[in-house]
């Protein structure tokens, strides 16, 4: 199958990202988002993006305007009926995921595949909102998108060998290297990685090392590029608490209990680098 015409819907920063990668391989992109003002913003940090990679020497101006030229704003769903895969990169919601699912099962012609960024929600359940559950399948991007080069694909209960061997071969096309992952809460990536955040957080908590403390631990002595901490404020601790949330749900196992002082920060507003200040304090 060929996959020459894609919709993203969502305009934050995967969104933006999948957008970008997407563009930049040749592919003609309906980017959606239910706000114009915030795809408006989402464009100008796709063309920030594409300058820096110009003034780097990385990309002529040519080929900035041409990818730029592939990427069409919409707010009207119902242009997925004109794609052949779509990339859902919405909040981390599982009934406004499924909401979603539902409606364009509606507009997609049956041979378009729906394709969910979702870091940790079961891609069966999101499939079975839908009539067309061989035809859904995860693709987790790593943030920030034109950088990181893995994607974990992920296959529901019911996902098709053709739709898998699809996405596998666009992912390539797109620059990443993608790796097959069964469907488990937090897939390998966020089953590994949010459970080492959190027990950083513990630390903290437990009054065992300041935050700069343990961050300076984890990159000197792990090698890590950067610390735990950081890293929560740069993901948002308001997706690492639903991530951990998910994988204490899915597992049943105490292990993966989010951290109180996780859950205070959250519900005071300090949610990192989207808000200003978690872990540390950002400014504009």
């Amino acid at each position: 199958m060929s996959i020459q015409t894609i919709m993203v819907i969502g305009a934050g920063q995967m969104g933006s990202g999948i957008a970008q990668v997407a563009a930049s391989a040749g592919r003609r992109v309906l980017w959606h988002d239910l706000s114009m003002p915030l795809i408006d913003k989402g464009m100008l940090v796709i063309s920030n993006q594409l300058d820096r990679n110009v003034a780097k020497g990385r990309l002529t101006e040519e080929a900035k305007v041409s990818i730029l030229s592939r990427i069409q704003l919409t707010g009207a769903i119902e242009e997925a009926a004109q794609v052949d895969l779509v990339i859902e990169a919405i909040s981390e919601n599982m009934a406004w995921k499924t909401a979603l699912f539902q409606k364009l099962d509606g507009i997609c012609p049956s041979h378009v595949i729906l394709a969910t960024n979702t870091s940790s929600l079961p891609i069966t359940e999101i499939a079975a909102a839908t009539t067309r559950p061989s035809q859904v399948i995860g693709m987790h991007f790593m943030n920030p998108v034109p950088v990181m080069p893995l994607i974990e694909i992920i296959r529901g209960l019911e996902t098709s060998q053709h739709v898998f061997d699809a996405i596998f071969q666009l992912s390539k096309e797109l620059g990443k290297t993608p790796v097959e992952v069964q469907d488990f809460p937090g897939f390998v990536s966020n089953r590994i990685l949010m459970p080492m955040i959190n027990e950083a957080i513990f630390t903290v908590y437990e009054g065992v090392a300041t935050v700069e403390a343990v961050d300076t631990v984890m990159k000197l002595g792990m090698n890590h590029p950067m610390g735990p901490l950081e890293l929560a404020d740069f993901i948002g601790l308001d997706t690492c608490l639903s991530i951990m949330e998910i994988l204490h749900e899915g597992f049943k196992d105490s292990k993966y209990r989010p951290c109180p002082l996780l859950r205070k920060y959250v519900k005071s507003g300090r949610l990192g680098r989207k808000s200003g200040q978690g872990f540390y304090t950002y400014s504009s």
